[in-house]
């Protein structure tokens, strides 16, 4: 497929098309209210904060259109906006049930949660698991909070699996991924709504390509190339 090197217009993703509609209703009428019944002090403050508000939720449901632009052969890119938190060996013990580096990306309520294949290749495997609502950079976030799971086979034969997980105010993953399709680098994976967490799992011996704290940038920066 072909690969543009520069970034796209940026668009409202279709995930939030309810969620800004209503909640611009809601600020209008309280902030209608307030300008005939309230102090003028108390609605110019309550204006202010509904601003930042309502520009925090625009932001959040911001869908970019990005293209890698690179080769795509073994390489494994970000599949979110946020930064890193964890790159360690772990026990895989839900699909893989083996030894796994693991590289995870926590997203705050001011970043992009859209999210993007971290590879190029064919799913294998789409599930989801019911669980609790800690906070998502929490290390039992990634086998205690409720979750989704996608698991990808590269043209090389090698399996990776992205999960995403729900966060302390996450309340709702969405996942486009089907069994058996062919899945690139480019597409949308999914949406999480409000504060949460993506996990990549590789082999063991992957070359990773980002360090503890570092920001992303989903579908553009490189966190790791197999072997």
């Amino acid at each position: 497929m072909n690969r543009i090197k520069k970034l796209k217009k940026i668009r409202l993703h279709h995930e939030g098309t309810h969620t800004l509609i209503y909640s611009a209703l809601f600020f209008l009428i309280i902030n209608g209210l307030l300008y005939f019944f309230a102090w003028p002090w108390l609605f110019y403050a309550v204006l202010a904060i509904s601003i930042v508000v309502y520009s925090l939720m625009v932001n959040f449901f911001q869908c970019p259109i990005r293209f890698f632009g690179q080769p795509t052969e073994k390489i494994v890119v970000a599949p979110a906006d946020g930064r890193i938190v964890v790159i360690e060996e772990v026990d895989e013990g839900e699909y893989f049930h083996d030894r796994r580096l693991m590289i995870s990306i926590f997203m705050s309520v001011v970043n992009v949660h859209a999210n993007w294949y971290p590879v190029d290749g064919v799913i294998k495997k789409v599930g989801h698991q019911n669980g609790k609502f800690m906070k998502a950079w929490l290390p039992k976030a990634s086998t205690d909070n409720e979750r989704s799971v996608v698991v990808i086979e590269t043209p090389e034969g090698v399996e990776v699996m992205a999960r995403q997980i729900a966060g302390a105010m996450a309340r709702r993953i969405v996942t486009y991924a089907q069994e058996g399709e062919d899945c690139y680098i480019d597409e949308h994976m999914g949406f999480i709504k409000f504060g949460s967490r993506v996990d990549v799992y590789l082999p063991l011996g992957t070359e990773v390509c980002v360090e503890m704290g570092q920001k992303t940038t989903g579908n553009q920066t490189i966190i790791a190339k197999l072997k």
